[in-house]
């Protein structure tokens, strides 16, 4: 059994900031790949940044120069920078891990950017 556990959700005013985290814990033999995606009401859920273990990074264009995806492998946590914070980036954020070939999903965390 793998858990995710996410924090840093909020509400924020257009032009701000918030960082996101995600804990893994449980059986982690060893994790490929840590991201977030998010899904906004009425659209599919579409992939926001990931990082491979080699730090390896993966931005959606949307969020290319705002976000930045890290991680810290000796906690198995994986964060995201949100800068500059628009309307359209409301949604909420879930994050994913690529165990082997297994993908899981934390709960989510709703992000909210008020005009």
């Amino acid at each position: 059994q793998v858990q995710l556990v996410e924090s840093g959700g909020g509400l924020v005013q257009a032009g701000g900031s918030l960082r996101l985290s995600c804990a893994a814990s449980g059986s982690i033999f060893r994790i490929n790949v840590m991201g977030w995606y998010r899904q906004a009401p009425g659209k599919q859920r579409e992939l926001v940044a990931s990082i491979t273990s080699g730090g390896v990074t993966n931005y959606a264009d949307s969020v290319k120069g705002r976000f930045t995806i890290s991680r810290d492998g000796a906690k198995n946590t994986v964060y995201l920078q949100m800068s500059s914070l628009e309307p359209e980036d409301t949604a909420v954020y879930y994050c994913n891990v690529i165990i082997s070939t297994y993908a899981y999903w934390g709960q989510g965390t709703q992000v909210t950017v008020s005009s």
